[in-house]
């Protein structure tokens, strides 16, 4: 797997606006970190693909700025299509569907700007969203879907046999989506064999939405594997717990979570219960029940821990990125951390610069993936833009995930070993 960390955590609408991203957080982030490269998992905005997939310049801009801060571009967040830091989000960000053109047109322009700026060798990986959100879905926009993501194939298809580069999406579930959990997007690609059969669209599995979820993490990626459907990708996060409902503090330690920019959505342990945001459970004329857990859609920081009776699902992380290793094809992954919720958490998860709290994260993983982690080839040549519009060579990240070393001990066990707390990833 290839190390990187999400940049949908920065407010960016535009190409100069994404290079200061890089610059003022990317750079200093990788150095904070103690990396000597890192990848970033690249969100384009509609405007700013469009520009990358038809602009050599502008391409040329961009690998400049990766390259000076040493930075990597291998995966690509093209969930939200615009406007993902805008003061309200909410369900906007699952416009356009994949019943559009729209949806098509800016996915196929994302993979085009990401295999000319992937490495040499290296393949690239799509996150996207599962479908589109659950209400006003009928057959017809099942069948609209299908054939909106057979073109999708085509197009990758055809950008691989021009560039020699592959470039595979990832859909990722998430609760209250027409495809809300790994079940679904497994049965729903599996019923349509021909969109998995050259393995270019397969799975992006987000360890947030798998816990909201409370899905077994080997079971589903057990499931995915006998489907047929690949794993291209595992965006790293972790959701927020209440383990018991029953204690009076919890639902005065949830208020903090509720904010106005994302959903937030809630899900009860046996499935009796479902919210598609926080507000709606703590609102509720009737109270939910209190002999389960609940689980809420808040990507924590990987090595925050909130204060009690809250907790993290940290578990779920280590448990699904274990099984991915074990799978076929697993360790080719993208490992993305995806914490974009910096800006809305409450104070006690607050670190000091945004910088400190990525750089943390990135130091929590290759802390507690030990067995995964290795260094990278130092000596390779850099990165950048041909002329042709293909990417010249260019050093792999300074940490990149490999599969689990014989005898070694999983994630789960390592971090069951280790004490609690928030303090630059040094701790659980």
């Amino acid at each position: 797997m290839h190390l990187s960390y999400c940049t949908n955590v920065h407010p960016a609408e535009d190409l100069d606006g994404i290079v200061r991203q890089l610059d003022e957080h990317a750079g200093p982030v990788r150095r904070a970190a103690g990396l000597d490269r890192l990848g970033v998992g690249l969100w384009m905005p509609v405007g700013v693909a469009s520009v990358l997939a038809h602009d050599e310049g502008a391409r040329a801009i961009l690998a400049e700025a990766l390259e000076r801060n040493s930075l990597e571009l291998r995966t690509v967040n093209a969930f939200p299509y615009r406007g993902f830091h805008d003061d309200v989000v909410k369900l906007a960000v699952y416009r356009p569907d994949w019943t559009t053109p729209e949806r098509l047109d800016y996915t196929l322009d994302c993979a085009r700007a990401l295999a000319a700026l992937l490495p040499l060798g290296a393949a690239g990986s799509i996150s996207t969203l599962p479908l589109g959100w659950r209400e006003g879905w009928d057959a017809a926009a099942d069948d609209a879907a299908e054939g909106a993501l057979t073109r999708l194939i085509g197009g990758l298809a055809a950008i691989e046999r021009e560039t020699g580069r592959t470039v595979r999406v990832g859909i990722e579930p998430e609760p209250g989506c027409i495809l809300d959990d790994v079940a679904d997007v497994v049965a729903w690609l599996g019923a349509r064999p021909a969109l998995i059969a050259d393995g270019l669209l397969g799975l992006c599995l987000d360890t947030c939405h798998l816990a909201v979820s409370f899905a077994d993490p080997a079971g589903v990626v057990a499931a995915a594997t006998a489907a047929g459907v690949r794993i291209v990708k595992v965006q790293a996060s972790v959701a927020l717990e209440v383990p018991d409902p029953s204690d009076p503090r919890s639902i005065a330690a949830l208020h903090p979570f509720a904010e106005e920019r994302y959903v937030h959505q809630v899900r009860t342990a046996r499935g009796t219960h479902a919210a598609d945001d926080l507000p709606e459970v703590l609102d509720a004329r009737e109270p939910w029940p209190t002999d389960q857990p609940w689980r809420v859609h808040v990507h924590v920081p990987l090595h925050a821990r909130p204060e009690a009776p809250l907790r993290a699902t940290t578990e779920v992380l280590l448990a699904a990125v274990d099984s991915v290793l074990g799978a076929p094809g697993g360790d080719e992954a993208h490992l993305d951390v995806e914490t974009y919720t910096w800006s809305v958490l409450p104070a006690s998860l607050q670190p000091a610069t945004l910088v400190d709290g990525i750089a943390a994260e990135l130091r929590w993983v290759r802390e507690h993936l030990p067995h995964a982690v290795t260094c990278a080839d130092r000596d390779a040549a850099p990165a950048g833009v041909a002329a042709s519009g293909t990417a010249t060579p260019s050093p792999s990240a300074g940490a990149t995930v490999g599969a689990t070393a014989s005898g070694a001990r999983s994630a789960r066990e390592d971090f069951a070993a280790t004490a609690s707390g928030i303090d630059g990833g040094s701790r659980a």
